[in-house]
């Protein structure tokens, strides 16, 4: 059974549509990016934008699957949820998922496994993660029982 651990809900927009009237896959990508950036600010309380901008630490996917599994419309509530597989010294395994209305796992609309590599963002290098988001990742991590 996976462990959930950030989950909030998305609203389909008119704009997240292509002219089939369905999310056009591109949209389900920045929705991910942005979902992982508010669990960083929201849920582990490392802000995103500190961490990139004045800290120069850089979190880049450096592996991403999507699994499409069914159409989402306009009007459509996901429910988002990240949990935690794995956490290195400076490497992150997620698995990321959208379900629709009802959120139960009949209605999965796309399943993500993504794996972020702390990186400088001077040298972009792989570099261990910061103390205070270590502490937080691991936090999180005990509760899931992913490997630390």
């Amino acid at each position: 059974m996976t462990h959930w651990v950030f989950e909030r809900q998305e609203l389909v927009r008119f704009g997240h549509c292509d002219p089939a009237g369905i999310v056009f896959y591109p949209r389900y990508f920045e929705m991910l990016n942005a979902l992982v950036e508010d669990w960083f600010t929201q849920g582990l309380g490392v802000d995103y934008a500190q961490l990139l901008g004045p800290r120069r630490v850089g979190m880049p996917s450096v592996r991403l699957s999507a699994d499409f599994k069914r159409v989402s419309r306009m009007g459509d509530q996901l429910t988002q949820r990240i949990a935690i597989n794995k956490l290195g010294r400076s490497s992150l395994w997620l698995t990321i998922q959208f379900d629709g209305p009802g959120s139960n796992a009949d209605d999965c609309r796309v399943a993500f496994e993504q794996v972020l590599v702390c990186t400088s963002l001077d040298t972009h290098k792989a570099e261990a993660f910061p103390p205070d988001l270590r502490a937080a990742l691991e936090r999180v991590a005990g509760v899931a029982g992913a490997a630390v």
